[in-house]
């Protein structure tokens, strides 16, 4: 008589959030298969090629309060490599360029009265104080703006940053969106210098999704890259079946989506109404992001934020105010985001129309980037990164566990803040799989009877 097997998991979705259900999960005992649909994990951690230079494809950074990032580097022997900076930021208003990186810099910021510095300071400490953002949840964010900076900091510095971030949806975004973006600023400040520490591990995440990947591999985690699912479907057996573009097909004790919801909707037609009725309804915010190297760097800010209207960005990210510019050979590595909604037109215009308007708005930006200055661009396009924190999303958000026995949901549909940061979607997996181990286990039917 075969013995009884162990309880097999799938863990559909290869990004950092899917590799680390399938780390826990294996190092709980179970057996995992991961299932990537692109030839590489990471998803929006994944990094590409740039001419002869290999980074990420789009911009991450460490702060020194990433906890439960900071946990799994040190698992993969990683923390102790950080390199860590103190940064500047900038702040385009009105076509001039104003550092805001120390105190006494911000004290002599132009745009602003000393009044209404004292009460963005406000905000700022306010938020930063707030340990929970459950009571922002259905205030909307430019109500709780205006309340604590005033309507001259909303009208010239939030409002415009906003606009910019999430588009004319940040009339309905709730100012849990403000708490996580400050919180995690303020994070970054050290506290003796005020000034922003941000941090990297030499390399990116190429050597860090290549040491998990190992790490995985080393746990008996099995990976299937370019492996797109097409169907989920419950079994008779109990079972629940996942069945991908290449034709494969493989039936498992329980499934994981990490996924947008939207797409888990359309793989999942035992799903219920209801269920698929507030995966939909998850307003997502997608990304067009520009990486560009130049020849020279620019004024050294590792953000430069816009205020004016009419840039086809939202800002400007100089990934060599941090990096050294040697690792990229000797060129600047500058990243120009896009966030707009995932139904935004702008994701059906060429490669060539978007090139051309991020370099013409970054030479609006900095003059004196000349043409001849750029070196390579190239555009990543991603309609499903974050969903936007409408007002009372925690109520209408999809649950975690389905109505199909087995099956669950785990992805950024269930960050409540908006922030963008891998330490929130490994916080995310934290918090969810540890449930999910907790619950009890059951034995399976023999490998050998698996379709």
């Amino acid at each position: 008589m075969s013995a009884p097997q162990p309880e097999r998991w799938a863990v559909v979705g290869g990004g950092v959030l899917g590799m680390l259900l399938a780390h826990r999960l294996a190092g709980a005992g179970r057996r995992v298969t991961l299932f990537e649909a692109m030839p590489e994990l990471g998803g929006l951690a994944s990094v590409w090629q740039l001419g002869e230079v290999t980074w990420d494809r789009h911009y991450h950074v460490i702060v020194p309060s990433d906890s439960y990032l900071r946990t799994v580097l040190r698992e993969l022997d990683l923390d102790d490599e950080i390199r860590w900076v103190q940064t500047k930021v900038g702040f385009s208003v009105n076509g001039s360029l104003h550092s805001m990186s120390t105190a006494w810099e911000f004290l002599r910021f132009p745009p602003l009265t000393l009044i209404e510095k004292m009460r963005l300071a406000a905000t700022i400490a306010v938020g930063s104080r707030l340990y929970s953002w459950e009571s922002l949840d259905g205030v909307p964010a430019e109500r709780w703006l205006r309340q604590w900076s005033g309507d001259g900091v909303t009208n010239r510095i939030w409002i415009p940053l906003l606009r910019s971030k999430l588009g004319e949806m940040y009339t309905q975004t709730s100012a849990s969106f403000i708490w996580g973006s400050i919180r995690r600023m303020y994070a970054a400040r050290q506290t003796g210098s005020k000034r922003e520490t941000f941090g990297y591990v030499p390399g990116g995440y190429a050597g860090i999704l290549d040491r998990f990947q190992a790490r995985l591999l080393g746990e008996g985690v099995t990976i299937r890259l370019q492996h797109a699912a097409r169907r989920v479907d419950p079994q008779p057996s109990g079972e629940i079946a996942v069945e991908f573009a290449n034709g494969h097909r493989e039936s498992f004790d329980r499934v994981v989506l990490s996924m947008a919801t939207p797409i888990a909707a359309r793989l999942c037609p035992a799903l219920t109404d209801e269920e698929r009725h507030r995966m939909n309804g998850v307003q997502y915010l997608g990304i067009i992001c520009a990486s560009v190297l130049l020849r020279k760097p620019l004024a050294g800010y590792y953000v430069t934020n816009l205020t004016d209207a009419g840039s086809p960005f939202t800002g400007v990210i100089e990934m060599t105010a941090i990096v050294d510019r040697a690792t990229f050979g000797g060129y600047s590595l500058i990243y120009l985001p896009k966030y707009l909604s995932a139904d935004d037109p702008a994701f059906a215009l060429s490669d060539e129309d978007i090139t051309r308007a991020f370099i013409d708005g970054l030479r609006r930006v900095y003059p004196s980037v000349a043409a001849d200055d750029v070196v390579t661009v190239k555009l990543s396009r991603e309609k499903y990164v974050m969903p936007i924190p409408t007002l009372h999303y925690s109520q209408r958000r999809p649950p975690m566990h389905t109505s199909v026995p087995g099956l669950y949901l785990i992805g950024s549909a269930h960050i409540t803040t908006g922030t963008l940061a891998i330490n929130t979607t490994f916080e995310l997996g934290e918090k969810a799989i540890s449930e999910l181990i907790a619950m009890p286990t059951r034995t399976a039917a023999p490998a050998a009877g698996r379709a």
